[in-house]
């Protein structure tokens, strides 16, 4: 009787925090972020790369569904000397997450990205205030039972006016490929 009691005990003591985890896991609610990346810029007189920072505030509906806000800041880049830029931005997008096991998953994401994006090109400047859409993927792993890490890959498009810079810019703006690793804290 008493090795059954102590069995039952031993188990019961060691199955809480994976109860507990499984039951934070498929639960919802709002988390909080932050990421560190790179990203490529493609597309004429745009061609660059540089770091990437971001924010992220999102909130979990189920373990397959969040909703999720990025705060982007690609900072200042340009090939040379006659074209520099700086974008910021917000990134409103949906998530769809597979789990594969109990710890980890894969995801898909969709949205618009909503950014400010100033241009120095040929002597002149020029500020573009647009929306664009925005399209990712990731995987992520869950640390402990608030904590997720993950890497992700996303693809952002802006938009330029040619006719700004005395048809100097041979292209519409450029296109972002970006990669970044970051934590997500949920409450």
């Amino acid at each position: 009787m008493n090795l059954a009691t102590v069995t039952l005990l031993s188990a019961a003591v060691f199955a809480a925090p994976a109860a507990m985890a499984q039951d934070k896991r498929d639960s919802s609610g709002l988390y909080i972020g932050g990421s560190y990346g790179g990203f490529k810029s493609h597309g004429g007189e745009f061609k660059d790369e540089n770091d990437l920072f971001a924010g992220t505030v999102g909130y979990q509906f189920n373990r397959y569904f969040a909703l999720e806000g990025d705060y982007l800041d690609f900072g200042e880049f340009g090939e040379d000397d006659d074209v520099n830029s700086d974008l910021k931005g917000l990134a409103l997008s949906a998530k769809g997450r597979l789990p594969v096991t109990e710890s980890f998953g894969v995801y898909g994401k969709a949205g618009a990205f909503v950014y400010s994006y100033d241009v120095d090109a040929f002597d002149e400047s020029e500020t573009y205030d647009e929306v664009s859409p925005l399209v990712g993927a990731g995987v992520d792993f869950r640390v402990t039972d608030s904590l997720t890490a993950y890497a992700e890959y996303d693809r952002y498009n802006v938009d330029i006016d040619e006719d700004d810079f005395n048809g100097q810019v041979t292209n519409d703006g450029p296109s972002f490929d970006t990669a970044r690793v970051g934590l997500n804290y949920m409450f």
